[in-house]
């Protein structure tokens, strides 16, 4: 077992960090306690992963020659013939580009318009992004299509295959409506691709993550919460802005469940068995009592009996220190890595500041993210840490760990993920109102043992550091493997959110 840390705490005063935390919002108990079965189910609640259904439409119009006049708009469809070959041409561009894609596309045949009410008609399909190529075509036929329901991207060709009207005028017409404002209401500049798909594909795995962050149902065992006196609002904003399906859950009733499923031999032998397996997998290192693991895999099996009956895959615990202990007999750092390395969303703190960003950056970059604490940027680097890190950073390989207690209570079970050395990641920084967030890159130095969470990475960052200090907003920061910055701007501004990006 580790030795007791000598620094408790990152809050002046006296006061642990976690005594920031806003009350508990509104705890309703929306799920009725169940018999614990004798061995946990078969048939878990997997991850979930919806797919971005994409709508493809060509608008042209195949222009008849006037004599003595300018009949004939720029643009290479001249015939139907043409307009045929483009058709099979954008197919087997889309199909190619959805099996190189690392996320899920469902994307519907090749459309055609040539007038403002086939586009209406086509708008008010369900897709999720209506694709516009805008080969030619009248200006309302553009506008319908953009002013649906769905997302919008505009594709107009340069080099890629017959060059398009649209290149020449989407900007002065469609966007400005020919004068020098702005004037289409959904869409801007960033919304245009030319020529490329992978230009394409990042704005497509943007708007995925987005639409799988709407409307997101999360699990918070203690109540719905947010850091601090600014994150008393987090729970009305998430349900507002990011439309979350919050679903409280007691901790009367989740001990009455840990307490049910340690009377069954059938699960008690079953998080033995899980134990073994995991220190037997490879990079790994004990050092906590052995009983604190069995006890984690225990309380990780009954968080997934609250996922199947939420039929969710997002889970977040409040309180997660002194009122969790004496009911599992260890702490929940361990059940939130290990769910977090199998595709599910697991967050420490029931922080609904951070959560979204959470929710969001996982989506984007299809990988586990690291909920963590931020330190003071300086002489530019930063340490990061937190006691619930995945392993699974990348996706797929498991970062080396050690087992030890968790660093505030010296209780329990906490990873120390090793993660690795020259690693790019992405950080999400939330404020408190999800008004504007910030975004940066950094690359992982070191993952040192200081007396801090047990998980730590000293970054050095690529961003100026003076600058980053000054616009530092909420608290908690949300963390991944990669380059995902512009995919997150992106989705924000779909949202609503500003973003200010520092690399």
């Amino acid at each position: 077992m580790s030795s007791r840390p000598t620094q408790a705490g990152c809050c002046s005063a006296g006061l642990n960090r976690r005594q920031w935390f806003a009350a508990s919002a509104g705890i309703t108990m929306a799920l009725q306690p169940q018999p614990s079965p004798a061995s946990p189910p078969a048939n878990r609640q997997a991850p979930m992963r919806h797919k971005l259904k994409i709508r493809p439409v060509l608008v042209y119009e195949i222009s008849k020659p006037r004599p003595q006049t300018s009949w004939r708009p720029w643009g290479a469809l001249h015939t139907e013939q043409d307009v045929a070959r483009e058709v099979e041409r954008i197919a087997g561009e889309l199909k190619a580009m959805a099996a190189g894609a690392d996320f899920p596309l469902e994307i519907g045949p090749v459309e055609r318009a040539t007038d403002a009410a086939r586009a209406a008609e086509l708008a008010a399909g369900d897709q999720h992004v209506t694709l516009i190529y805008g080969a030619s075509g009248p200006l309302a036929a553009i506008e319908n299509l953009a002013r649906g329901k769905a997302w919008s991207i505009v594709f107009v060709r340069h080099r890629s295959g017959p060059v398009y009207l649209w290149y020449e005028i989407v900007h002065p017409r469609f966007l400005r409506k020919t004068v020098d404002n702005y004037g289409e209401p959904r869409m801007g500049v960033e919304d245009v691709v030319v020529d490329s798909y992978d230009d394409l594909l990042w704005r497509l795995r943007a708007l995925h993550g987005l639409q799988n962050t709407y409307g997101k149902r999360v699990v918070a065992v203690g109540g719905a919460g947010g850091w601090g006196v600014g994150g008393r609002k987090a729970p009305e904003i998430a349900r507002g802005l990011w439309k979350f399906d919050i679903i409280g859950v007691t901790y009367d009733d989740l001990g009455k469940r840990i307490l049910a499923a340690r009377s069954q031999p059938g699960r008690m032998e079953h998080a033995r068995g899980q134990t073994e397996k995991y220190l037997k997998a490879g990079g790994v290192r004990l050092e906590t009592q052995k009983d604190f693991l069995i006890n984690a895999f225990l309380l990780t099996e009954v968080f997934r009996d609250l996922l199947d009956e939420a039929g969710t895959d997002t889970i977040t615990i409040n309180q997660c220190m002194s009122t969790i202990m004496p009911a599992s007999l260890t702490t929940a750092c361990m059940p939130l890595s290990v769910l977090n390395d199998e595709g599910y969303l697991a967050f420490c703190e029931s922080d609904f500041v951070t959560i979204p960003a959470g929710v969001l950056l996982h989506y984007i970059s299809g990988k586990p993210v690291f909920l963590n604490n931020p330190t003071f940027p300086h002489h530019g680097i930063i340490t990061q840490a937190h006691c619930t890190a995945p392993r699974r950073m990348d996706g797929r390989r498991a970062e080396p760990v050690r087992i030890l207690t968790h660093m505030e209570s010296d209780y329990g079970a906490a990873p120390k993920v090793e993660m690795r050395k020259g690693q790019l990641i992405t950080n999400v920084v939330p404020d408190f109102e999800s008004k504007r967030w910030l975004g940066f890159e950094g690359e992982i130095l070191e993952a040192p043992f200081m007396d801090i969470c047990r998980s730590q990475i000293e970054v050095r960052l690529k961003a100026d550091c003076e600058r980053l200090a000054a616009e530092m907003r909420g608290f908690h920061w949300m963390t991944c493997y990669g380059s995902y910055l512009k995919e997150t701007g992106y989705a924000l501004r779909k949202a609503g959110v500003n973003w200010l990006q520092l690399s």
